[in-house]
């Protein structure tokens, strides 16, 4: 397989690979998805598209970029039909391309099949160097398009059973959807690592990542996918049908922390409560004196909103972000180092000269942009810099769809709280632990996927799997 090109620059954030979007039932349905992948786009900023069907014929729209840049009132207007797919995509496998945007598509045996995915399939390679030695062909990169594959090399046996079968064959984390011409089938990797849920809207059905997309289009929550749940969505209604694999359920933690929208609710946990008590747990654990606190917005918000409550440290906003910093923009010179961080957060040089600081983080990844937000405080005189983070070191990769898939990619590994509290530059540095954390999410720890912080995969990696990741990242 040939190698990507590297990636210029590594985000300096976590990204996850996408978000999904599903409606049956309803005259405007590529509106309404239209709207559920706005609502999601804070999961995937590299591509969108919507396929559609009327029963029989079915239409699609998909390029790169963000939702409301690729369509318009006109391209949504010729997506006919009551049923609808859509997919926002960040690249975790498979090259940030036109063919490998989503939903993918393809026709089989007289049927349509459309596909969109949320997670990454540790065992794809695997299965794909199989699957080409008996003939098929690739059209892409992506560890998805081996999951249609699979469904159209069962599919004589029947829609349910090669959703079984197929299932049966992947693994690692996936929430998926796969639309024909008149059927939507969901499903969710019987770990359960990623979200999916089901809603109600008129005398139709949605299917979301998150929650907050049913706020948007006014549906009804109705319950989430189950982990090894397939729901078989049609003419006839609600079918629900195990997938009979036996699994420990492992709810990424990642997407409580980091991810979900705080407006949502997630693995049956709001968001936003989850994460002000993080930063409760936070006060507890690191009482500081210290003369205001904040957070860089957005992602150390409401742990900030938590602490401050719990410690009654004044709760400032003491960095700016600018609202309107697109995807690319003029590259600056040389001279102008770190342009990329700067331009999208601006410190108030009033409120925090001569102060003893203490920010709120979600994470620390790389630590390269928090290093050079802190150069910023210090030159503007901050007497004292003091950062609490919402969650352990990340010491582990992720090989369930977020974008740190080596080691190399990570600071905790490398360096101990010391040596990334002077790399960054701060008087100090604090972690939650690994038990406040699970204290916050009201799940047992056993139903959650904690592996970039303990190690403990769910789902076993292997090193072809790894060198895969980093061919195709």
């Amino acid at each position: 397989m040939k190698k990507c090109p590297k990636k210029l620059f590594a985000p300096s954030r976590p990204r996850e690979e996408c978000g999904i979007f599903a409606v049956y039932g309803h005259e405007d349905a590529a509106k309404l998805a239209y709207f559920g992948l706005y609502a999601l786009q804070h999961r995937g900023q590299e591509s969108a598209g919507i396929v559609t069907s009327d029963g029989k014929q079915v239409s699609e729209h998909k390029a790169m970029g963000l939702v409301p840049e690729i369509f318009n009132e006109e391209i949504l207007n010729g997506l006919k039909g009551h049923m609808a797919l859509g997919h926002v995509r960040y690249s975790t496998t498979g090259s940030s391309l036109l063919a490998n945007a989503q939903p993918f598509r393809i026709y089989y045996s007289g049927t349509s099949f459309s596909i969109a995915h949320n997670g990454n399939l540790v065992n794809a390679r695997k299965i794909r160097s199989e699957l080409e030695g008996t003939g098929s062909i690739f059209q892409t990169s992506m560890d998805t398009e081996v999951v249609l594959h699979l469904t159209a090399k069962y599919f004589k046996k029947g829609m349910e059973q090669a959703m079984i079968e197929t299932m049966a064959q992947v693994k690692g984390a996936y929430s998926l959807i796969v639309m024909t011409e008149d059927t939507i089938i969901a499903a969710r990797d019987p770990n359960g690592f990623r979200p999916l849920c089901l809603g109600r809207l008129d005398s139709g059905y949605v299917l979301a990542s998150e929650t907050c997309a049913f706020d948007l289009v006014e549906a009804e929550y109705i319950r989430d996918i189950e982990p090894g749940e397939i729901l078989i969505i049609n003419k006839n209604g609600l079918k629900s049908i195990p997938s009979g694999i036996e699994s420990r359920i492992s709810q990424c933690i990642f997407e409580l922390i980091y991810f979900a929208r705080p407006d949502s609710n997630v693995f049956g946990q709001n968001v936003y409560v989850f994460r002000k008590k993080q930063g409760e747990l936070l006060a507890r654990e690191f009482p500081l004196e210290v003369d205001l606190m904040m957070p860089f917005p957005d992602s150390g918000n409401y742990a900030a909103i938590g602490y401050a409550q719990a410690s009654g440290v004044p709760l400032e906003m003491g960095m700016i972000r600018n609202h309107y910093v697109g995807r690319t923009f003029i590259q600056p010179s040389q001279s102008m180092r770190d342009f990329g961080v700067k331009v999208k957060l601006n410190p108030v040089k009033d409120l925090l000269k001569d102060q003893r600081v203490l920010i709120i983080e979600d994470s620390i990844i790389r630590g390269t942009t928090a290093k050079t937000r802190i150069k910023t405080l210090r030159k503007i005189g901050a007497r004292e810099i003091h950062m609490l983070v919402s969650c352990p070191p990340h010491r582990f990769p992720c090989h369930y769809g977020i974008d740190f898939s080596t080691r190399g990619e990570l600071i905790a590994p490398q360096k101990s709280v010391a040596e990334i509290r002077d790399f960054i530059g701060l008087d100090s540095l604090g972690y939650l632990n690994i038990n406040n954390l699970v204290k916050a999410t009201e799940i047992p720890r056993e139903n959650l996927c904690l592996a970039c912080f303990d190690g403990k995969y769910p789902v076993p990696i292997d090193d072809k799997f790894s060198k895969y990741c980093l061919e195709n990242g």
